[in-house]
């Protein structure tokens, strides 16, 4: 008979998660994630099968987070461009809240796995194809409101502000918020 979890597994997922996120896949052990998230190797194991497991978990949780993010900002009142400008800021300002600037844990498994892990590319993909068909979808509202040029491509113009978006998060690593902004604020003027 199988012992009953005692522990929270959101909890669980959000310390793994930090561990992740901080560490990187390779850099974090199981030792690591057992000590973060308050629970043994073992019943981590039991949990979720495997490290590569906990880890594809955590990856997915990101990804939803990330992607309800967006349609949240996106769906806001607003001109296009506010909402667009006000999604992206966020998202710098969540990494300049972080004691440890970490960047945005996609982008980091991306450069980490991205290029040899079939799997996480693919989980990886879908997380940029809503996020950036939530871009569109608001940009497309943006022409039809007449905020946005009637003649701009919606879903080009949504992967040019997901790749700075993501490079962003990776420049939070080493710029202040401001210049960041400032990055914003061109990118926003393809509108």
């Amino acid at each position: 008979m199988a012992r009953p979890q005692n522990f929270d597994t959101d909890t669980v997922l959000d310390r793994a998660m930090d561990q992740f996120w901080t560490h990187g896949y390779a850099n974090t052990s199981p030792a690591q994630l057992a000590e973060a998230t308050g629970i043994g190797k073992g019943s981590l194991y039991n949990t979720f099968g495997s490290k590569r497991a906990l880890f594809d978990v955590v990856l997915d949780r990101y990804g939803r987070f990330g992607v309800s993010m967006a349609e949240d900002y996106l769906s806001r009142p607003g001109s296009t461009r506010e909402c667009l400008r006000e999604y992206m800021r966020a998202a710098v300002d969540l990494d300049m809240a972080s004691p440890v600037r970490r960047g945005c844990l996609a982008a980091n498994t991306a450069a980490e796995l991205g290029g040899h892990d079939a799997a996480v590319a693919a989980v990886l993909r879908g997380i940029e194809e809503r996020i950036v068909a939530t871009m569109a979808a608001r940009i497309d509202q943006g022409r039809r409101d007449g905020d946005v040029d009637r003649s701009a491509d919606p879903n080009s113009i949504a992967s040019l502000l997901f790749a700075t978006s993501t490079g962003l998060r990776l420049m939070a690593k080493t710029n202040d918020a401001a210049q960041l902004y400032r990055i914003i604020d061109a990118a926003l003027t393809v509108l």
